[in-house]
């Protein structure tokens, strides 16, 4: 079977990857050269701890605090603009109580299953990207952030995440002993990994061709042809190519692909950002996510430290906010004050745009508009870590075997 993928990311490498195993002949197609997408600047989380979805209750409100804010961690530019309106009223219908509990065992059945899938690629002699199994801890510093720790320990034990611990300060500390940490203590998530994306990135694609699969890279996706309710062709800004099956996962640009598939994907770009220290003289043992502060630290293939963070719901178009650098910087020092991280000048800054879902659940399946159609994005902050399991699923879609989870809610009509 002729399969087109289309977009370069973690999800479309991954599906290219299991498509191929499975037999099909497989062509990705993206945009840009692949080199520096979203998938690369991430915090190389693996995370089954990650089973609350963006659109949480009180996550509106607080998004209006921060709106002047312009060192703040979320950040929702106001525009006139029919899918962000859209898709606002639906992240606002869809951050209550109840659906977040809904969401938090399939976000916790596609981590473990994307884990499984990068400890498999670990024995592949054509991967190697320092996959690590530390875990992760989620370091508090207020009486309000070590309640909500309590309140996760509790959640990641009903959900089965039974070596998920809640430590003091002082058993932070020993954890991290080269360095002082200011917190009343951390979540620790034992049963999270983390790797080096630039590395796996590079790694994939290349496995990708050696093993045959093509590549039309710098190609946009400007239409489809099709015949009754089956794609038939992609054409893009230089070739036309014929399809039995398209798979899209285009990451942030998905929606604006979707419409042109005429299928309608409430979805709008996340921009984060991103410094790495290469040869760090800061060092840490474990990756860590700052509560109150919102910024993630990963230590990264044996001598690199990443700094990321902020969540800023804005158009592709619009110039980046180097501010909000300087806001994971300052972060980073309240917590580790010896982490004395200068602001680097915008060409050291990595910036990136993650496809944001209306409830924080991505859209994986077919579409009723299509027969032979797959959608695989909106995977918000996670798509790295559930990249590969996100593969696995799209390779068994295609297929039409048995997945390997039920996918039932990450159905792309659900908001039809």
């Amino acid at each position: 079977m002729k399969v087109v993928v289309i977009g370069g990311g973690i999800v479309g490498l991954s599906s290219a990857y299991y498509l191929h195993k499975a037999g099909h002949a497989v062509t990705v197609l993206d945009k840009s050269d692949i080199s520096d997408n979203c998938s690369y600047g991430n915090a190389g989380y693996v995370c089954p701890s990650h089973f609350v979805p963006l659109a949480t209750p009180g996550i509106v409100k607080q998004g209006l605090k921060w709106m002047w804010n312009s060192r703040s961690p979320f950040y929702v530019q106001p525009r006139l603009d029919a899918g962000l309106i859209d898709w606002g009223m639906k992240f606002m219908r869809s951050a209550k109580p109840d659906k977040v509990a809904a969401a938090a065992v399939p976000l916790r059945d596609i981590a473990i299953l994307s884990k499984h899938m990068y400890e498999s690629w670990t024995q592949d002699p054509g991967l190697a990207f320092a996959y690590e199994q530390k875990g992760l801890l989620e370091i508090f510093q207020t009486e309000k952030g070590e309640a909500h720790a309590h309140h996760v320990v509790e959640q990641a034990h009903q959900l089965g995440l039974t070596d998920t611990a809640l430590l003091t300060a002082a058993e932070l500390q020993a954890l991290e002993p080269q360095t002082a940490i200011l917190a009343k203590g951390a979540v620790w998530f034992r049963c999270d990994a983390h790797l080096y994306p630039n590395k796996l990135m590079q790694q994939l694609y290349q496995y990708l061709v050696n093993n045959g699969v093509q590549f039309g890279i710098n190609q946009a996706v400007t239409g489809f042809g099709y015949t009754n309710k089956r794609l038939t062709e992609v054409k893009t800004t230089s070739h036309s190519y014929a399809a039995d099956t398209v798979v899209l996962a285009a990451g942030s640009w998905s929606r604006e692909l979707a419409k042109a598939m005429q299928v309608q994907l409430p979805l709008v770009a996340g921009r984060g950002y991103s410094v790495t220290l290469e040869n760090s003289p800061y060092q840490l043992n474990h990756p860590a996510v700052l509560i109150e502060g919102r910024v993630a630290l990963t230590p990264m293939d044996g001598n690199k430290i990443r700094f990321g963070g902020t969540m800023e719901i804005t158009s592709h178009k619009t110039p980046p906010r180097y501010a909000r650098v300087q806001g994971i910087l300052d972060a980073v020092k309240r917590y580790f004050p010896a982490f004395d991280v200068t602001m680097p000048s915008p060409e050291q800054i990595w910036y990136g745009y993650r496809p944001c879902s209306a409830d924080g659940l991505p859209y994986i399946g077919r579409t009723k508009r299509w027969e032979n159609a797959v959608i695989a994005t909106g995977h918000s902050m996670l798509g790295l870590s559930l990249g590969a399991g996100t593969g696995k699923l799209v390779s068994e879609i295609v297929g039409e075997t048995r997945t390997s989870m039920d996918i039932a809610p990450f159905n792309p009509d659900r908001f039809s």
